[in-house]
């Protein structure tokens, strides 16, 4: 997927990659089996900022800023076979960065 930035809101990240967004919804049972909390925890640990939160539908909803190594990681493993409860479907979008986002919650 192609990435477009917009010149006034992409920052540097440490590796001076550009900071993107990643907005990411995650099909399957995802729900009730602490996938938020281990999507929260694998996304600190790449230095992500964002939150992951359980939608109406059965889905969670995956926002995350970084930069787009550390986020194409993310995705790796929200669809591999290590996640809790059983992913169907990953369906991402990446775009400039809000900056809006402080650490990495579940909601």
């Amino acid at each position: 997927m192609r990435i477009e930035r917009s010149e006034d809101r992409s920052e540097s990240g440490p590796s001076g990659e550009d900071t993107v967004r990643l907005t990411a919804w995650v099909h399957g049972h995802v729900q009730g089996v602490g996938f938020r909390w281990w999507t929260r925890s694998r996304a600190l640990e790449l230095g992500l900022v964002g939150y992951a939160a359980n939608q109406s539908d059965g889905r969670v909803l995956v926002i995350a800023e970084g930069t787009e190594t550390n986020l194409h990681r993310l995705l790796e493993l929200l669809r591999g076979d290590t996640t809790p409860g059983s992913v169907d479907l990953v369906v991402e979008e990446f775009g400039a960065p809000a900056g809006d986002l402080t650490g990495f919650s579940e909601r």
